[in-house]
């Protein structure tokens, strides 16, 4: 996927399903985005989980979903607590773009539905599979 127009239909079905209230029509968008094997990669925990790994004397851990019914799990985690209240919404920030070949950026917002001002964000690296489906999604919260 390198046509700029495709990749940005693509990436606005990506954020799209962050947002989908109807749980059937979400893991429908999960099956159809993501490879049966696929993985998020959440590359810098919240600071609670680095600070309670650190006072066990573990190194950071990694956060993993893995697989449709992790990544399930974890899409509609994020949805019930930030769109389902009501008080947010996702959206795609700026342009997603091809870094090369099966490798797109996709920059987020994550929006206040009362004021619209930006209260979060983040970039995800996604690595597509040959059927254009993602096998990795490398999660950078924070980062716009």
């Amino acid at each position: 996927m390198s046509n700029p127009i495709e990749i940005k239909e693509w990436a606005g079905r990506y954020v799209a399903q962050w947002n989908e209230p109807d749980p059937d029509r979400r893991a429908a968008l999960i099956r159809e985005l993501w490879a049966p094997d696929g993985v998020q990669v959440l590359v810098d925990p919240p600071q609670a989980v680095r600070e309670e790994a650190a006072r066990l004397a573990f190194p950071v851990p990694p956060l993993e979903a893995r697989g449709h019914d992790g990544l399930d799990a974890r899409v509609r985690r994020a949805y019930e607590m930030f769109v389902a209240p009501g008080e947010h919404v996702f959206q795609a920030e700026g342009e997603p773009f091809a870094l090369l070949p099966g490798l797109i950026a996709v920059r987020w917002s994550m929006v206040s539905t009362r004021t619209g001002e930006t209260v979060g964000g983040g970039l995800d690296l996604l690595a597509l599979d040959d059927d254009g489906r993602i096998r990795t999604d490398h999660q950078f919260i924070g980062t716009n």
